[in-house]
């Protein structure tokens, strides 16, 4: 079975490792940005769970339920803790 706390930190590394800080100090990446990265892409075998699991952890946060790429390469996915 997966680990899905190892996953989780695998992912919130890789959002620091790609995203950018906003004024309020918090880093956000697009959606785009971390499903094209090579990286993510060997990484996560079901990135889009793993954004899932930690949504529902509160350890990140983005606009709607399901992200599919391509339409939603835009959307901002923001790290909530440090």
């Amino acid at each position: 079975t997966m680990n899905v706390e190892h996953e989780i930190n695998l992912l919130v590394e890789e959002i620091r490792r790609l995203g950018t800080k906003n004024a309020d100090g918090q880093v956000s990446v697009k959606f785009g940005v971390l499903f094209a990265d090579e990286k993510c892409a060997n990484l996560f075998e079901a990135l889009v769970g793993t954004l899932k699991a930690a949504k529902r952890r509160k350890i990140i946060t983005y606009q709607g339920e399901l992200l599919l790429q391509g339409v939603h390469d835009n959307v901002d996915i923001l790290l909530l803790q440090d």
